[in-house]
């Protein structure tokens, strides 16, 4: 599941949920709303995995490619 994903992302990253939502889909409410229950469509899913993916590649390297 999306949200469980993005909660363990956020617990290791530390990064807040509104600028995660800002980076990741453009929307600063995009947690809260998952949250409460949104289902975000699959191109918004697959934006946001990526969006952690990269995200997790650059801190891995160092910060050299971090977005």
């Amino acid at each position: 599941m999306l949200l469980r994903q993005i909660e363990r992302f956020l617990r290791e990253t530390q990064m807040p949920w509104t600028k995660f939502g800002r980076l990741a889909a453009r929307d600063p409410r995009f947690v809260a709303d998952l949250r409460n229950g949104r289902e975000p469509r699959q191109q918004t899913s697959v934006r946001v995995e990526r969006f952690m993916d990269a995200y997790l590649a650059g801190v891995r390297d160092g910060g050299r490619h971090a977005l």
